[in-house]
């Protein structure tokens, strides 16, 4: 199991972060997500590593920023 974290700019409402986690659940190989409006937090657990790529597309989808975290 891997689990990521990134940042996400953007979100102001609940609705933003239903959008973000619907996008990112479609993400292949992603077995659970969680948001949190209040710090812009997105944890993406998978059986194994995800492309950064294809989350940060799938966050642009549902219409906010990626910030990788170092």
């Amino acid at each position: 199991m891997s689990t990521a974290t990134y940042t996400v700019k953007g979100m102001t409402c609940g609705h933003c972060v239903s959008s973000v986690k619907e996008e990112v659940s479609e993400v292949a190989g992603v077995t659970s997500v969680e948001v949190d409006l209040a710090s812009g937090l997105l944890t993406v657990n998978s059986d194994s590593p995800v492309d950064t790529g294809a989350i940060s597309a799938a966050v642009e989808e549902a219409g906010y920023e990626l910030v990788v975290n170092s």
